[in-house]
């Protein structure tokens, strides 16, 4: 009887708002936690969507939130302040020009103990990364140091040869320290002379 009705509403209501925007689509829980959640989903393409809704209740009813962002692209939102070893149940929506979507599937997930720990993969993983990391920035530093002593070394034999090089050169001896014209002659100012 209710599933009918359901049915009969749900037609009415796109009949009223035709320009909708679908319900998303594999929306799934990630990066789950003691405390917090990641929800992600997907939108059917060619619609214009600029937020979502999010519905989280704990499955005692004793707590229910909801998330509504606009002007956003996001396809996923992090849920804060969860309890730990709590079920919740949550649904999204997505928001359009025209309205909102209905609701998408529920989806059930349950938050972790705070003692609970990821796989020791995953850490093990994380600390090959920042090994490599660590070594990426020793060798940058090495390289850095290696360019800086050639550039000094350079310098000091630029320097050398400068030094020689004017200890050899003899002045030639000039009563004027005008410089000389190409044709021989001296450098005139244009000033005019009384």
């Amino acid at each position: 009887m209710w599933g009918d009705r359901d049915s009969k509403l749900i037609n009415l209501v796109n009949f009223v708002f035709p320009d909708r925007p679908p319900a998303p689509v594999n929306v799934s829980v990630m990066h789950l936690r003691a405390d917090s959640a990641t929800v992600s989903w997907e939108v059917p393409e060619g619609d214009i969507i600029i937020g979502f809704s999010i519905s989280q209740q704990r499955m005692d009813g004793k707590m229910q939130r909801f998330i509504r962002e606009v002007n956003t692209t996001s396809r996923s939102c992090v849920l804060w302040d969860l309890e730990e070893e709590t079920d919740y149940i949550i649904q999204v929506q997505s928001i359009g020009l025209y309205g909102e979507s209905q609701a998408s599937k529920r989806v059930h997930f349950r938050t972790l103990k705070k003692t609970d720990r990821f796989p020791s993969n995953s850490l093990d993983k994380s600390r090959h990364l920042q090994t490599g990391e660590m070594i990426i920035i020793v060798v940058v530093l090495l390289m850095w140091a290696a360019v800086i002593a050639l550039f000094c070394r350079q310098y000091d034999i630029i320097k050398d040869n400068d030094s020689s090089n004017s200890k050899e050169k003899v002045k030639p001896s000039s009563e004027r320290s005008t410089p000389e014209h190409h044709s021989g002659g001296l450098l005139r100012s244009k000033v005019g002379h009384l």
